[in-house]
């Protein structure tokens, strides 16, 4: 027990004191967490600029145009008078969509004929094209269905009876865990934990082979009486610790301030971070006792980190995949924590609902740190005084 609290301590101060350790697990977090919330600090897309293109000018377009202009998602600032100027102005940005009325449209209308009202969308920005044909359709819908009533009316059937006939059957929609498409509430929590990820593994990268780097190992041998599992069991702590400091950075910290999270889900976001924390050391312990090359252990990290926020299904799902993409999210710890997390923090489920995704976890953990002590074992039989000695001579 002397020796692991030594070899705790001992890791405690590399962490405070190597600008490797301490910019990437105590500086970068802190500034990776706010900037996240910071993009995010207007929270759902409302008032997104919209054109009008209206060539029947009747009490009929008037009127949508004016339920248009109540919407709270878009907000009316062209009106143009031309499809050229329409889809000039969507490239330059200034505007999200826009909406064509035909010239004869209230003709049509009364003459019982179909009419084609015409929505232009900027689909490179999926999310406000979206948003722009759910506000678009409301109105649309709910102006078909005024006109039919009216027409109705004139005919001589009652008010109640005509919106019956109208409109015959009501949808009504339920947005479940986040009915505002509030992106700093959904994104957030999710970039933050896949940017944790990525520290957590990189740095604990760096906690085996940056020994040799700092011409450290022998120390290290010493001090464990060369155990390669007492070193990794040590290390792991100590970085366990120091990923605990960033929890409370993010739960207490950063996700008040910015109105983010389910306090009530604090005490299950823990318990799957710290999963995720140790899923992710187990990686990282793997990788540094793999390869001694800091450069070679560095680009193996980041390329198995950088993609796990686009595999991981947060923003498009894993079955629409190809199947080679879907293997390569199930080998990154932040999959099975991500599936957990929407279901225990989003949606404030008993955690035996991820009980599967804990165990994924918890696999992680089993497979690799053995086969890391085993790897390291390997490393410091090679160590010795004898052979340290020489070397610096040399």
């Amino acid at each position: 027990m002397n020796r692991l609290g030594n070899i705790i301590i001992r890791e405690w101060k590399r962490i405070i004191t190597l600008p490797v350790f301490y910019i990437v697990l105590l500086i970068l977090p802190g500034i990776l967490f706010c900037f996240y919330a910071l993009i995010y600090q207007k929270q759902d897309a409302k008032e997104l600029p919209f054109a009008i293109w209206d060539e029947n000018n009747s009490a009929i377009s008037r009127q949508l145009v004016y339920l248009l202009e109540q919407s709270e998602i878009l907000k009316v600032t062209e009106h143009i008078t031309n499809e050229a100027d329409l889809k000039r102005k969507i490239q330059n940005g200034e505007i999200m969509g826009a909406i064509h009325f035909p010239a004869n449209m209230q003709n049509d209308i009364y003459s019982k004929r179909a009419v084609n009202v015409t929505l232009y969308t900027n689909a490179a920005s999926l999310v406000p094209a979206k948003l722009v044909y759910k506000a678009v359709a409301q109105v649309v819908i709910m102006g078909s269905a005024g006109v039919t009533i009216q027409k109705l009316q004139k005919e001589g059937i009652p008010g109640t009876r005509a919106m019956a006939l109208a409109n015959p059957i009501n949808l009504i929609s339920y947005q479940l865990y986040n009915a505002n498409y509030d992106y700093q509430e959904y994104l957030v929590p999710g970039l933050i934990t896949v940017g944790m990820q990525m520290v957590i593994i990189i740095s604990c990268m760096l906690a085996l082979n940056y020994e040799w780097k700092t011409n450290s190992m022998l120390e290290l041998y010493a001090l464990s009486k060369g155990s390669g599992g007492l070193v990794i069991l040590g290390k792991t702590i100590a970085h366990l610790v120091v990923a605990w400091f960033n929890f409370i950075l993010i739960a207490f910290v950063v996700f008040p301030y910015f109105g983010i999270g389910v306090s009530a889900a604090t005490g299950k976001f823990f318990i799957l971070y710290s999963l995720l924390v140790l899923a992710c050391l187990s990686v990282g312990m793997f990788i540094s006792s793999l390869f001694k090359e800091v450069m070679l252990a560095g680009d193996t990290a980041l390329f198995y980190t950088s993609p796990a926020f686009v595999f991981s299904g947060f923003t498009f799902p894993r079955w629409a995949m190809p199947w080679y993409d879907q293997y390569y999210a199930t080998i990154m710890p932040y999959t099975p924590f991500l599936d957990a997390f929407f279901k225990t923090y989003y949606m404030d489920l008993p955690l035996r609902y991820s009980e599967k995704e804990i165990e994924k976890l918890l696999l992680f953990c089993i497979v690799l740190f053995p086969t890391a002590i085993i790897l390291f074992n390997k490393q410091l039989k090679k160590v010795s005084p004898v052979n340290s000695n020489q070397h610096e001579k040399k």
